[in-house]
């Protein structure tokens, strides 16, 4: 297995650490201030768009997207997931160089399944960054974990498709630019489980989405949103299938994969952060007569979150390498790996980066109380621990059944 990196990448990497130190650093602050002084806590502070700006003159736009199109690069998964990690270190940092979820899964499954027709009226627009979209799976009444559980249905009507359903979490449907929700909905409730699911393109606008409310995460509104919503005979153009009747939960797998190597590659780079910030304040303080970077039980934390954010950097690495030679159903055992392993590490990571600081780590003076919610919702989205677990129990459990 070979983790080196390419030379773009490492040209990439030096480009947009600079990039993170010289403008999005400084800018996170603004962007709180911005966002307060809007009186809306779902405003898109301007600073964002001055951002976006600079990061499409360096270069450093749409670096996620391995397909390589005539707005990319069509990097590796190996080599996009290093980008990520330092993209990962600020809460603005994604969506500064476009490379911000859900609009990535969205764009990669329009760039794999969407008609030209699709690709031209929203892909385009998703890629120069004009609009935002959302992805509307989840559904309060069912347990989502499992995917053929969603009760949405989407009956054709003529030359329309009519949809009904009741969605919550749905990220990003509260930004002030989403055009855009990607619905999964059953087509033929008595087909095969995983062959009742399709996916349909429906405009913010359309008659009939109404949302309910916004879902608070440990207590914080995310500037972006998690939307309840409805569908209320909602219409839809039968020419807004994406794919195929009945592709539906392929699709959301073809989704997911590369979407959970970014999730863990973002979240390592926000353990790195709180690492650093552990270290800056173990050097600070005093207290009993010497540093706390002198005290036993601190020196334990930081080597242990050392070698547990080394250990998962390379489960992630080597997960986007296996993708990348021997495509993403060979790494689903690994996909699900890291996609319980990273966020633990993580969030013991940023636990004793709290503990550090005392009660300013659970402050809004530090990054670390937010970055600790987010990262605890994580184990929650693109499926909970359990099932990653269950799946690859039963993967392994398999290889040793008896014969007989």
């Amino acid at each position: 297995m070979e983790f080196s990196l390419s030379a773009r990448c490492q040209e990439l990497q030096a480009q947009l650490t600079l990039f993170m130190d010289d403008h999005v650093y400084p800018a996170e602050a603004v962007y709180e201030q911005q966002l307060a002084e809007s009186g809306d806590p779902h405003s898109h502070p301007p600073v964002m768009e001055e951002l976006k700006a600079e990061a499409r003159r360096r270069g450093l736009w749409n670096l996620f997207l391995p397909h390589k199109t005539e707005w990319t690069e069509g990097l590796s998964n190996g080599d996009y997931a290093p980008l990520a990690e330092i993209m990962g270190r600020s809460p603005i940092a994604s969506e500064a160089c476009n490379c911000n979820a859900p609009d990535t899964g969205n764009m990669e499954i329009l760039t794999m399944f969407g008609t030209p027709e699709q690709q031209e009226q929203w892909l385009q627009p998703l890629l120069e960054g004009e609009i935002r979209s959302a992805f509307a799976m989840t559904e309060p009444g069912v347990a989502s974990s499992d995917a053929t559980n969603i009760e949405c249905s989407i009956r054709q009507d003529g030359d329309d498709y009519v949809i009904n359903g009741h969605k919550w979490f749905i990220s990003g449907a509260l930004h002030p630019n989403c055009r855009l929700l990607i619905v999964m909905g059953k087509t033929d409730f008595d087909a095969a489980p995983h062959k009742q699911q399709s996916m349909v393109l429906v405009p913010m606008d359309t008659p009939g989405v109404k949302t309910l409310r916004n879902m608070q995460v440990f207590g914080y509104d995310d500037a972006e949103g998690h939307v309840e919503m409805t569908f209320d005979d909602v219409r839809v153009p039968v020419s807004n299938l994406l794919g195929e009747e009945g592709g539906g939960f392929a699709i959301a797998q073809a989704r997911l994969g590369p979407g959970r190597v970014h999730h863990c590659m973002r979240t390592i780079g926000a353990a790195e952060r709180a690492l650093e910030l552990m270290c800056r304040r173990a050097h600070a303080r005093s207290p009993f007569g010497k540093p706390l970077a002198e005290q036993g039980v601190v020196q334990t934390w930081v080597a242990d979150a050392r070698i547990t954010i080394d250990q998962a950097r390379l489960y992630t690495m080597y997960t986007a390498w296996l993708m990348d030679t021997a495509g993403n159903q060979a790494a689903r055992t690994e996909i699900s790996g890291i996609k319980v392993a990273v966020p633990l590490m993580a969030l013991d990571v940023i636990d004793h980066a709290m503990q550090t600081h005392g009660a300013m780590g659970v402050s809004q003076d530090t990054p670390l109380a937010r970055m600790y919610a987010w990262i605890r919702a994580l184990r929650f989205a693109d499926g909970p621990d359990e099932v990653h677990r269950m799946t690859i129990a039963r993967r392994e459990l398999r290889r040793w059944a008896p014969t007989h």
